[in-house]
């Protein structure tokens, strides 16, 4: 997708969202998966909302819900769902996002952490495509109270840009001011629409809750009105 034509950035808010939301099927710092991954048996839920509240001619105001659920495995595996496509306006193109994330390595003397993961995209309502899927790999490194991540991705035909595969790079940084309170960015290369910058702020009210709050910024576009809020919130069962 090609944020500075405007015939296309109208289609940009039935899309928009997916990526975003399909990264998130496994814990993510706010949209790249980290190399955390949920014990056997332990569950985590969370609701994603995204809003841009400004209009400009390229973009307007818009809205996007996504529920989320992640379930640990076992052997460092976990296994989750999202449902995406709820964004007003706009008719609605629902799809459902099944999720796997496999550490497959840890040193935790050294605070290395290798990992990878794919998530298959599975369109039910107003399909433009019959099925889709995002894989990546990466490692996290961290020193004191900060970890950084690195990866690269692919997104097959459709799921990152139309008739087209994507690939390219993820990248991550977390810093912990206290146990509540944690700054944190993260950022996929390229001009497509998972293409974002996305800097914040992740805080835990409560040791079951957290919260992300965050702002993503188009790798292309932006003068254009291509960025938008972004919050989570996440409650984990066990």
């Amino acid at each position: 997708m090609y944020f500075f034509m405007k015939l296309r950035a109208r289609n940009l808010f039935l899309t928009l969202l997916f990526p975003l939301a399909i990264v998130n099927g496994q814990q993510t710092i706010f949209n790249v998966p980290t190399s955390d991954v949920l014990d056997r048996g332990k569950v985590y839920v969370e609701l994603d909302a995204a809003f841009k509240i400004d209009k400009t001619d390229d973009f307007g105001r818009f809205s996007s819900f996504v529920p989320r659920l992640v379930v640990g495995a076992g052997n460092n595996v976990e296994v989750g769902v999202n449902v995406t496509g709820n964004i007003q306006p706009g008719d609605d193109q629902t799809t459902l996002v099944p999720t796997v994330k496999w550490r497959f390595y840890q040193n935790q003397e050294k605070d290395i952490s290798l990992y990878a993961g794919t998530n298959v995209l599975i369109p039910v309502r107003n399909r433009s495509y019959n099925i889709g899927s995002y894989s990546y790999a990466a490692m996290s490194k961290t020193f004191g109270k900060t970890r950084l991540t690195a990866g690269g991705f692919v997104a097959s035909k459709n799921v990152f840009a139309s008739k087209a595969v994507r690939s390219g790079g993820q990248f991550g940084i977390e810093h912990t001011i206290n146990e509540k309170v944690t700054v944190a960015a993260d950022w996929f290369t390229g001009r497509h629409s998972n293409g974002y910058l996305t800097p914040g702020l992740i805080y835990k009210p409560h040791p079951k809750v957290t919260t992300y709050w965050s702002y993503s910024l188009g790798n292309g576009g932006l003068r254009s009105g291509n960025h938008f809020f972004l919050f989570e919130i996440g409650y984990n069962f066990n």
